[in-house]
């Protein structure tokens, strides 16, 4: 919850956008469907669980899409989603290749995906998964960030990193 706060607090996400989702064990927690970052309390937070149906109970819409996102990211990864400066460079449908310091130091190249609107449930979860088995952090066209690391610390450093490359 702090880091998704902070993706809030510091204008990465809107009051009510962008997720923290975190793999703990077998189980990943995600934000629901309108969660506001101010608001939220631990137990607003989605245990999902990979492998079962995600139609029971409190997975209702974007947050059932997102937890097919980040079930199919897999492995031991944390990840945090944002929009912000970043999404801008997306509207050209080209990879973002960092020019500052930091940022190619971090990343090569930042793959973005375009996916269509009606589309994004249903190619989100694998496009986004290839992604990132290859790259820290990905880019849906006019939608949002999404990074990975072996923490969520390392998820939120390499989304403010690309968000200063942005700006």
């Amino acid at each position: 919850m702090r880091y998704y706060r902070w993706l809030r607090r510091y204008g990465y996400n809107e009051s009510h956008s962008g997720n923290a989702p975190v793999r703990s064990g077998k189980t990943f927690w995600i934000t629901p469907t309108g969660a506001c970052a101010d608001t939220l309390k631990p137990h607003d937070l989605v245990a999902c669980h990979p492998g079962r149906p995600l139609s029971r109970g409190r997975l209702p819409g974007r947050t059932a899409s997102l937890a097919r996102v980040s079930g199919a990211a897999g492995g031991n990864r944390r990840a945090a989603q944002s929009r912000s400066h970043s999404v801008a460079l997306t509207f050209a449908g080209q990879d973002f290749r960092p020019i500052d310091f930091e940022g190619r130091y971090y990343f090569d190249s930042v793959p973005v995906l375009s996916l269509k609107y009606a589309e994004y449930p249903e190619k989100a979860p694998e496009e986004l998964a290839n992604a990132l088995a290859e790259h820290r952090i990905a880019m849906v066209r006019g939608h949002g960030v999404y990074a990975w690391g072996e923490t969520l610390n390392q998820a939120y450093r390499w989304t403010c990193s690309l968000e200063l490359s942005a700006k």
